[in-house]
């Protein structure tokens, strides 16, 4: 059976992958996306986006960056794409089925990374929670724990805190190393408390998380807590990627300055490629100047 071609594939719906997909079209490309779970990505988390003028939320840029494609002729796969492999003067994908490109940009994000403790897999969905803008209102009045001390783990927190009772943010060191703005709103917002140089060791309870195991000072201590959100740092998400394409000592794809990898005609942008700076801008500003390149690359 002959595989479908296209021009372009790219792997991933988030914004990346959609800003990528939707521009290559434009410069008239024939692209397809895939998608193992739900578009959008990690930013469908996103209440408010920093740093991204003009859009509301990250469920609605995602969403007209999806109609967006759609109108304009984006093949859209809910499929996981399991390998990618050179055939010839193009790219062999296999997914759901096995589809054909002569470029192939790696738009696949990153995953929240667990805090790998007892009773995190047990109660997760039982208050263990990876979103404070959709599970925030489920705590109202109750006392929650955040975990982490980056720009998404004060973000989520001040989320949290208009609903909360206490949020409790438990950070490893002594400082944040979220940008300042963030830093300033957590000390001037009531109902925030912070737990500096401790770890959680144990997530605890019965039917529902009840508290947390605290490692503070080489001492231990509980609190209570009735739900439990780690923002500790992300995991790339690239079991997909050729094993010949370079990564970095985390995992990252590497690529040069124009974002193709070691691969000729495999291209990574996003959360998935070392150097990101993680701001949404950049995303989209990167995505576009691929589909630009790989359009100059077919012409």
């Amino acid at each position: 059976m002959t595989p479908k071609t296209y021009d372009l594939i790219v792997i991933g719906e988030g914004v990346s992958g959609l800003a990528c997909a939707g521009q290559a079209r434009r410069a008239g490309l024939r692209v397809a996306t895939f998608e193992s779970t739900l578009f959008g990505g990690l930013v469908l988390n996103v209440n408010e986006l920093d740093g991204y003028p003009g859009a509301e939320s990250g469920t609605l840029l995602a969403s007209e960056l999806m109609q967006a494609n759609s109108d304009a002729g984006v093949a859209s796969f809910q499929e996981e794409v399991t390998t990618i492999r050179p055939a010839g003067s193009a790219f062999e994908v296999a997914a759901g089925g096995v589809y054909s490109a002569r470029q192939v940009v790696i738009a696949s994000g990153a995953r929240l990374k667990r805090l790998g403790v007892p009773g995190e897999d047990e109660y997760e969905g039982r208050g263990v929670s990876r979103c404070a803008d959709c599970d925030a209102p489920m705590f109202h009045n109750e006392d929650v724990v955040v975990v982490g001390g980056g720009d998404s783990a004060l973000q989520e927190a001040l989320v949290l805190a208009k609903f909360c009772r206490k949020v409790h943010i438990v950070h490893r060191s002594s400082r944040f190393r979220a940008r300042p703005h963030f830093v300033e709103r957590i000390g001037s917002t009531p109902g925030i408390s912070i737990i500096w140089n401790a770890a959680v060791e144990a997530i605890l309870g019965a039917k529902m998380v009840e508290k947390v195991r605290l490692k503070r000072d080489g001492k231990t201590e509980e609190i209570a807590s009735v739900g439990v959100f780690a923002y500790v740092g992300l995991e790339p998400n690239t079991a997909c990627a050729p094993t010949g394409v370079g990564r970095d000592g985390r995992g990252h794809l590497v690529t040069n300055d124009a974002f193709e990898t070691s691969m000729a005609g495999v291209w990574a942008i996003g959360a998935v490629r070392a150097g990101y700076s993680g701001l949404l801008r950049d995303a989209v500003i990167e995505a576009r100047r691929v589909a630009d390149a790989v359009r100059d690359r077919l012409e």
